[in-house]
């Protein structure tokens, strides 16, 4: 259990999921403004992700527990690790932070605060992918709390790193930074339309880790 109070805790979700947006839109707006080449593009986008996320848990993790991701919150709840009735608040808190995370991209780099994306992100693969990215990501941080508690800010930043190329959808893994990223027209954005199948996938790729991860770390003793 943590020794900080509720509001703190949420304050730092809120402030980690904001970081943790900011730098994947931000970040997709620079690499997209530097090259016409989209794989180049991609590569800006995903080191800085995987970078900060090794930041944001290191700091944040101590804290709230640096879930950053709603996904990641139910897992939790599911385990009882986190109480249901904190659970709300948690989700809410980054989904804040997260939309915070977008707007304060769109005012360092010159653009409309207000938008929505256009970009389409659609289809049974890429729901499946945004399945396979939480499934795994989830069995990282529940293997990593496991055997390696002080490895998980570098387990879940090399993970995402490696599954922003490895899945199709490149990995969003994360209900607030989907939603996030649907108020932004730019290189990381995801249609507003296509937000249930992606929420819907990484939900079920958590609860199903969350089943799969305690069946295979439960000792015979």
């Amino acid at each position: 259990m943590s020794d900080f109070d509720l509001p703190r805790r949420l304050a730092a979700e809120a402030l980690g999921t904001c970081a943790l947006v900011c730098t994947v839109v931000g970040s997709g707006i620079m690499a997209d403004r530097l090259t016409d080449d989209v794989a180049v593009s991609l590569l800006g986008n995903t080191l800085p992700t995987g970078a900060i996320l090794i930041v944001l848990i290191t700091v944040f993790g101590p804290i709230s527990g640096a879930h950053l991701r709603p996904a990641v919150s139910l897992g939790f709840a599911l385990r009882r690790d986190l109480p249901w009735r904190e659970l709300a608040p948690y989700v809410l808190a980054q989904i804040t932070g997260g939309i915070i995370g977008t707007w304060a991209a769109h005012v360092m780099f010159e653009l409309d605060v207000v938008q929505l994306s256009q970009t389409v992100r659609s289809g049974g693969s890429q729901w499946f992918a945004e399945f396979v990215a939480t499934f795994g990501l989830m069995a990282v941080i529940l293997g990593g709390v496991r055997f390696r508690s002080d490895a998980v800010p570098w387990l879940v930043g090399l993970y995402i790193t490696a599954a922003f190329w490895f899945t199709a959808s490149t990995s969003f893994a994360n209900p607030a930074v989907a939603i996030s990223r649907a108020l932004t027209d730019t290189f990381s954005g995801i249609r507003p339309a296509d937000l249930p199948g992606f929420i819907s996938a990484e939900l079920i790729g958590a609860a199903a880790a969350v089943v799969v991860m305690g069946w295979l770390l439960k000792t015979d003793n």
